[in-house]
């Protein structure tokens, strides 16, 4: 059995499904289980990379209780390889968990693993490529699966009749993690740019979690054709409004990284909180503009940017 483990967030997820894939192609025959978080559940299965889905109680360090759980169910299941597509502290404790007995063969960074990402600069590395390498160095073949532009993400869809998408729209992803507010554009740049698509006949159609449900709420009370679809859609409706956007602007979150997956126009927005060069969005069509803080980006600069 092999066991794959990447538990999010959201764009790091979207990130690993050419990893994931391309573990499917390495061992067609054995069973492969992913280890992750609610979230991603449903995802996953229907990617058809995984077997089985695990979820991760992600113990805290004073639950020891879970933490004997979780020991008893890693060394009782039979895992030959490990995957860890994760590379976290955490993630990497679990390697530790099989002591005394002798621990699966382990693709990682955990200290003592049998098949470490051997690159003591792979903190400067971009995701994409990270992981392209540690498992290059593990064995895995990923060939057709090191560019996330040339995946098939074709799996990635599901009804959103109910939705009441406009005929043309584009998708407007204003939020991001609520304890780093400088990753955000101003949320009356994304009203003004609201209503700025929709006087050229794209309706705004926003996206994002519950943190984001105040900000997506105003801009739709104040722009009649937008759609305010913030907590109303699972993961694999999020991809099927990215295939049919016209296009997709927001600031660096997951949201955007599922738009540039599925190959929607994608302009992500950046200030110096966070750095493209390490986490930034993949796909087919994607823009970075980036500025030391987004207050400095005009919304001219982000319409220049949708028409080029």
């Amino acid at each position: 059995m092999i066991l794959v483990i990447k538990l999010g967030a959201l764009g790091d997820f979207v990130q690993a499904l050419g990893p994931m894939a391309a573990i499917r192609k390495q061992h067609p025959r054995e069973r492969i289980i992913l280890l992750t978080t609610r979230a991603y559940v449903e995802f996953a299965e229907a990617s058809g990379c995984v077997d089985q889905v695990w979820l991760d109680s992600r113990p805290t360090f004073w639950e020891v209780g879970k933490w004997r759980s979780l020991r008893r169910w890693l060394r009782k299941s039979n895992i030959q390889r490990v995957y860890d597509l994760q590379t976290s502290d955490r993630s990497s404790f679990y390697f530790h968990l099989f002591f005394p007995g002798k621990p699966p063969l382990w693709s990682g960074i955990a200290r003592g693993c049998s098949h470490p990402h051997a690159n003591p600069d792979r903190d400067a590395m971009h995701t994409v490529e990270r992981q392209n390498e540690q498992l290059t160095q593990a064995g895995v073949k990923m060939a057709g699966f090191d560019d996330p532009a040339r995946l098939d993400l074709s799996w990635a869809t599901a009804d959103v009749s109910a939705l009441g998408l406009p005929e043309r729209f584009c998708i407007l992803a204003p939020g991001g993690a609520r304890h780093r507010p400088a990753k955000r554009w101003p949320a009356e740049n994304y009203l003004d740019l609201a209503r700025e698509l929709a006087a050229r006949g794209l309706a705004p159609v926003l996206v994002g979690g519950d943190d984001e449900k105040d900000t997506t709420a105003a801009i739709a009370a104040a722009v009649p054709e937008a759609l305010d679809l913030a907590g109303k859609t699972e993961l694999l409706q999020l991809a099927e409004v990215g295939r049919r956007a016209e296009a997709a602007v927001g600031n660096d979150s997951g949201p955007m990284h599922m738009t540039a997956a599925v190959g929607c126009r994608s302009v992500v927005l950046y200030s110096n909180e966070s750095d493209p060069a390490l986490c930034g969005q993949r796909g087919r069509d994607v823009t970075i503009l980036r500025r030391p803080t987004l207050a400095e980006l005009a919304v001219e600069e982000v319409l220049a940017a949708l028409a080029a």
